[in-house]
């Protein structure tokens, strides 16, 4: 059996008013999701664990198969493992942000999705200027700022334990809020507001600002430093948790490959994948289904819903489920019935496709929360339980939960609703 997962980040949401009363999931045109629904076997499942953040690391490591109550060890070492950079004892990680903030409000904590080459060209300059701070954390220098994908960086700080215990807000969360009023609090606040207050006259002075600004587009005024964190236990491998298995991983985004870099799952890049709603879905997908030749399951993971959902794009949002829907989820109907006709490459049983969201993001709420989100398994073994459509309601009428969310890998494998 090969097998498909398709992380559709963010995508679940909370009814709202610019959808007359519905979530992204009941207002997208999604046929083939659908069908899927109608088909396949559908519930909810609880990816975040009770007094964990909602964050994309923590849940998406349930879809994994892993429990992040055991494992979740900070969001910036796993950003940081994927970018190749090998943490020391007691050395912390933290995401870094460029972020626009304009008359004291968070405008963008995206800088606009930035693009790597602009923003490459912005951290070269804070790495010049920022006190302390250095190309690679290397020789004595205490901190390190790495430059990552778009507006998504690390820094890194030695002998920064006491970032652990420091509150850092996630600049995504406070969309339109004052900044101010979410300020560090705790024994490592002083550096993070040290670094903050620095980076805003080195990015002001910037040709690339000024370039942007020029072009009608935001600047980047600051960076926002957030999610700190020190070297992950070691984590045991998916072949090793899944039966021999051997998984691979598509993504845009680091925090997916990080993940995939401590459990033991391969990564394979493909041209036009991106964060955004100009991904190449169709592209992405084919280029999963082409790995299978080799491996015995393919992770897609899809960021263009979640990043849609933050910017409060209600229409972005629609429009990238409903491209998901009609260029990627097809390609798993097409891939089974070559099976079935015996013109599929290597030797298959068939294919089963688990489609799910990590968590929800709320369009009008900009940000994730905790919450049971629905998924559909589908495929050979895998039999309908009464949903006609695949939304959360339909996911909760069937009365099939998983929690903790990290058990429906094992339940997806065998395709069976086992214990929830």
């Amino acid at each position: 059996m090969k097998y498909v997962v398709m992380i559709i980040d963010g995508a679940s949401g909370w009814p709202a008013a610019a959808l007359n009363g519905r979530t992204s999931l009941e207002a997208a045109q999604t046929p083939n999701l659908d069908r899927l629904a109608r088909e396949g076997t559908v519930g909810m499942a609880g990816n975040v664990p009770e007094g964990m953040e909602p964050s994309s690391a923590v849940a998406c490591m349930s879809v994994m198969g892993f429990d992040p109550a055991a494992y979740y060890a900070g969001r910036g070492p796993i950003e940081a493992m994927a970018m190749g950079i090998e943490l020391e004892q007691g050395q912390v990680a933290l995401r870094c942000n460029l972020v626009t903030v304009i008359d004291g409000r968070m405008v963008s904590y995206s800088v606009g999705n930035i693009p790597s080459v602009e923003s490459h060209e912005l951290i070269a300059a804070l790495r010049d200027g920022l006190p302390g701070v250095t190309r690679d954390g290397g020789g004595e220098g205490r901190l390190g700022l790495h430059a990552g994908v778009g507006f998504r960086h690390i820094l890194t700080v030695r002998d920064g334990a006491d970032l652990l215990a420091t509150s850092l807000t996630p600049p995504h969360d406070i969309t339109d809020r004052l900044v101010a009023d979410y300020g560090p609090e705790g024994s490592g606040a002083s550096l993070i507001i040290e670094l903050t207050e620095a980076s805003k006259g080195i990015l002001a002075m910037h040709p690339v600002n000024a370039d942007r600004v020029a072009r009608g587009q935001l600047p980047a005024t600051q960076i926002w430093l957030f999610w700190p964190g020190m070297k992950p236990a070691l984590m045991p491998t998916f072949a090793a948790s899944y039966g021999g298995r051997r998984a691979v991983l598509t993504s845009a985004v680091d925090l997916l490959r990080g993940l995939a870099l401590q459990t033991g799952v391969d990564y394979v890049s493909i041209p036009g994948v991106t964060d955004a709603g100009d991904n190449d879905y169709e592209g992405q997908m084919a280029g999963a289904l082409d790995t299978l030749g080799d491996y015995d399951l393919v992770f897609v993971h899809v960021e263009a819903p979640d990043e849609a959902s933050h910017a409060g794009d209600v229409a972005g949002k629609l429009r990238a489920i409903e491209q998901i829907d009609a260029l990627m989820v097809p390609q798993v109907f097409e891939m089974q019935r070559r099976i079935e006709r015996g013109d599929a490459p290597g030797e298959s049983e068939g294919v089963r496709l688990l489609v799910m969201s990590d968590h929800p993001t709320p369009v009008e709420l900009k940000t994730h929360v905790a919450e049971p989100v629905p998924f559909v398994m589908w495929g050979p073994g895998c039999t309908s339980n009464g949903a006609s459509i695949f939304t959360e309601a339909a996911a909760r009428a069937t009365g099939f939960a998983v929690a903790p969310g990290y058990r429906l890998m094992s339940l997806f494998l065998g395709c069976g609703a086992g214990e929830s």
